[in-house]
């Protein structure tokens, strides 16, 4: 897979949100940045398997800290993929 980076505005924030695609499962802190994908906690590993599905997988101490730090239309350089 190809390596991807862009420019991007967090264009919505939902504290509590849940999958529309997966499951309904948990995503807290989301902060949407492109279409579907998001920064946002998540409990089980951020490494392993099945791991994100487009998303930016953080552990949850770590996306309250973001949600503290990052607004609506904040920029954010996202770049790399799984893996890296």
């Amino acid at each position: 897979m190809a390596k991807s980076e862009s420019w991007f505005r967090v264009y919505s924030r939902r504290l509590h949100h849940r999958s529309t695609l997966y499951d309904n499962a948990p995503m807290p802190h989301s902060q949407f940045f492109s279409g579907g994908q998001a920064f946002h906690g998540h409990r089980g590993s951020i490494y392993e398997p099945p791991g994100s599905h487009g998303c930016v997988n953080m552990r949850p101490a770590d996306a309250k800290s973001l949600w503290r730090h990052v607004g609506y239309g904040t920029r954010v350089y996202v770049f790399g993929r799984k893996g890296d």
